[in-house]
């Protein structure tokens, strides 16, 4: 079979309505590497970078309720940094690049998908120009 992997998609394919931030970006958790008072963060098994989430609301209003918020993961050496919040509304809206979908079977013996992505930035219809914000926290250097 041709398809092997994580199966590229555009933001347009995976949210046709936009999403919005609903939580921090946080790293993942290495379950198999971390020890009882010792984190250790996930890598990509292809890349090898750092693996974050960040919590998104799904905009479009027919998806299920319990479909609403899914976790996207993010590949980054750095902490990635959401763009800044739109004022006047609750929820931060933002856009993805670089995304790629793995399926896998969940807990329920379900077929489900985990969303991965390079880029994080504010929507290009609402930024003006059209280009990605800095997604990482700058060095102090």
């Amino acid at each position: 079979m041709a398809l092997q992997g994580p199966i590229p998609v555009t933001f347009a394919q995976l949210f046709p309505r936009g999403c919005y931030v609903v939580g921090d970006v946080e790293p993942v958790k290495d379950f198999d590497a971390s020890t009882n008072g010792r984190f250790v963060q996930t890598r990509d098994k292809q890349t090898r970078e750092l693996v974050w989430q960040v919590p998104v609301l799904d905009a479009d209003p027919e998806v299920k309720p319990a479909q609403k918020t899914v976790s996207v993961k993010i590949l980054a050496s750095v902490q990635p940094v959401p763009p800044a919040p739109m004022p006047g509304l609750p929820f931060t809206p933002v856009e993805f690049g670089e995304i790629a979908v793995v399926a896998y079977v969940n807990a329920a013996g379900r077929l489900a998908w985990s969303i991965k992505v390079r880029q994080m930035y504010a929507p290009r219809s609402m930024a003006g120009v059209g280009k990605p914000v800095p997604n990482m926290k700058e060095n102090a250097s």
